[in-house]
């Protein structure tokens, strides 16, 4: 179903309230301020049913001065705007501001009320009208539908209503991709339910139930109820006015400004980098690091501009910039923001999002230009190779497709197509699918394959470099598990070979330089004679001549099953242990049990072997003992 929001824009006092109440029955001034003076302070929301069935909600925002941010509160996000211009006194200062903020934020559909027709004659109104045309020339509303009403006497309402019906009728149903995302706007308590936030749901649908972040920060709260036009709903969509009721949370903890989203859907970030746009009625030009206010959503922050390109941007220009912000904001690409100078307080411009968690950029870099240009307005395809050159590390398509601001159906179309030109990797392992930039991938096997050039080099007795310490040590940004599935994609590609503990590169085989081969048989000439005396390995060693740590001979000689270890300590030769499992065979083939005593007159040797090499015997199943005997094992 299609969802509509109308705002209402204009000078203070021309009569926006009024004429809300006058199409709804709802009087917007809520506070008992905006009662006594008159004028509206703080947003004001109503709903209006069209003739043709359509629902609409009205957000009327105050026109003083004084209550801009609060009107920039409101009107981002609405799909027909009611330019409000009281008869009496025609185009007024804050009349230009908002029609300034509604062509910022790229609202052309709009309809021109001049209200208060019954305090003037025809000859002023056609006067009035001649000033609308002149000033509208040019813009986003230059074709707009103009009405003369009076909400007082309810001459020309029924030609808005007919005129607001007949616009809203074409306004065609908005994809709003992504998670559901709502800038808060207001927030108050409900006697026996608790904290009610409310705002236009910029995407994807909200839940009952639903866990929602309230981003900036990292506070969690679950959604217990949900109104749509005043009317409790299970589930709220994109483009609907709604108000969420939170649990477990207070007014404190909720603000204007916040954004409510599902846990780890948005990057709360100190910068931003956008497209800004000076207006022509800018009084002076802007300069590199000026202070401005910024608003964003339902949020105001102050920051400072940083020209990427230039020095100072002149009235009329745009450029990108990097805005760098004295508070976290938590917002999505291409959302649309206004900026204000920051003393005295004016609308001087204002732009879209173009990467709403960026690095801090170098000035005067012509390719983060060209980056910025492709973030902005390349193909989905260069949209989610710009997205994979981020930050060294996999990403998914949910990942891919929250960076670039497309659905997920787009970026998924997109990574399959830069997979098919070889400009991607698609990583899969149990049902989990990464994608890598070419570049990176490129950069990343020369990179193992250099540690593991060097590590073979390095310790050519060993059967390759640990998977966790290689891990830790070059891809720290990427989990176990990623990195896991980052090898065996290698090792399909036939690259590597690896074990679960150890990685190495394709075919390799440990081999010993000569001096160690020299050591090697030195090693094994003293676990030959007497086979069955095998000395204890560190004595072993220094009759080598080893010097220092011995283990990497060691661990070589197991590897290769040159030498067993029978129990802690004692290692025999491979052949040894044979020779053993042979006497055992024939033993047993003429007797059905063998003792100690037998074993060891056997083999020639001591209790002090015999015994520990019975028991390894019974590990592997070539005996299995019964009693103080053994007999004959599964194995043998």
């Amino acid at each position: 179903m299609k969802h509509i929001i109308i705002g209402t824009a204009g000078h203070v006092d021309h009569g926006k309230t009024v004429l809300v109440k006058a199409l709804t029955g709802t009087d917007t001034d809520r506070l008992k301020e905006e009662k006594e003076r008159g004028i509206s302070i703080e947003l004001g929301f109503a709903y209006l049913k069209l003739p043709g069935g359509l629902h609409a909600g009205i957000i009327d925002v105050p026109g003083h001065e004084r209550f801009i941010k609060n009107m920039l509160a409101g009107v981002g996000g609405i799909d027909l705007v009611l330019l409000v211009i009281a008869a009496d006194e025609s185009v007024m200062p804050q009349t230009r501001e908002h029609l300034e903020i509604i062509q910022l934020l790229q609202v052309d559909r709009g309809i021109v009320v001049l209200t208060k027709q019954d305090l003037v004659d025809q000859e002023w109104l056609d006067m009035v009208r001649e000033e609308v045309d002149e000033f509208l020339q040019g813009t986003g509303l230059e074709n707009a539908p103009v009405v003369a009403v009076s909400a007082v006497t309810g001459a020309g309402m029924g030609e808005l209503v007919r005129i607001i019906d007949q616009l809203t009728a074409g306004v065609e149903k908005r994809k709003f991709p992504g998670p559901p995302r709502l800038p808060v706007d207001r927030v108050f308590t409900v006697t026996g339910f608790g904290t009610v936030a409310t705002g236009t749901l910029l995407s994807g649908a909200l839940n009952v139930g639903e866990n929602l972040q309230i981003y900036p920060g990292e506070r969690v709260s679950r959604v217990r109820t949900l109104q749509v036009h005043g009317l409790k709903v299970e589930t709220a969509e994109a483009g609907q006015r709604v108000a969420v009721n939170l649990t477990g949370v207070d007014t404190e903890s909720v603000n204007r400004g916040d954004v409510l989203a599902p846990p780890g859907s948005l990057r709360p970030s100190h910068r931003l980098d956008a497209r800004l746009q000076l207006l022509d009625s800018a009084p002076k030009e802007l300069k590199h690091r000026a202070r401005v206010r910024i608003y964003l959503g339902t949020a105001e922050i102050l920051g400072r501009v940083i020209l990427l390109d230039r020095e100072e941007l002149q009235p009329g220009n745009e450029a990108y910039v990097q805005l760098q912000l004295e508070n976290p904001v938590a917002v999505a690409k291409s959302d649309h923001f206004v900026i204000r100078s920051y003393s005295p307080m004016r609308t001087v411009g204002g732009g879209l999002v173009v990467d709403p968690a960026p690095a801090r950029h170098r000035r005067n870099r012509p390719e983060i230009i060209e980056a910025l240009a492709t973030a902005e307005k390349g193909t989905p395809a260069e949209l989610a190779g710009q997205q994979l050159e981020i930050g060294d590390r996999l990403y998914t398509i949910a990942e891919v497709a929250s960076g670039s601001g497309m659905d997920k159906e787009t970026t998924a179309a997109a990574l399959a197509e830069l997979v098919e030109l070889g400009q991607a990797s698609l990583i899969s392992s149990e049902g989990e699918q990464y994608y890598l930039a070419a570049g990176i991938m490129s950069r990343w096997q020369k990179t193992i394959r250099q540690a593991l050039d060097e590590y073979h080099r390095k310790f050519p007795l060993r059967e390759g470099y640990p998977r966790e310490e290689l891990r830790s040590r070059f891809f720290a940004k990427l989990n176990s598990k990623q990195f896991n599935m980052l090898l065996a994609y290698l090792e399909q590609e036939g690259q590597l070979s690896g074990t679960h503990q150890n990685i190495s590169i394709k075919d390799f085989k440990p081999q010993p330089t000569p001096g160690q081969q020299e050591i090697i048989n030195r090693l094994l000439e003293s676990f030959t004679s007497p086979k069955f005396q095998p000395p204890a390995w560190d004595e072993a060693a220094i009759g080598a001549g080893i010097k220092g740590d011995s283990q990497e001979y060691l661990n070589y000689l197991l590897a290769r099953n040159v030498l067993v270890k029978i129990a802690d300590g004692m290692y025999f030769h491979h052949n040894a242990v044979e020779q053993a499992i042979s006497a055992i065979r024939e033993h047993l083939a003429k007797q059905d049990e063998l003792s100690l005593g037998e074993m060891r007159d056997l083999l020639q040797t001591s209790r002090k072997y015999t015994l520990p090499l019975l028991e390894y015997m019974d590990r592997m199943k070539i005996t299995r003992r019964v009693g103080d005997t053994r007999v004959a094992g599964r194995a043998l």
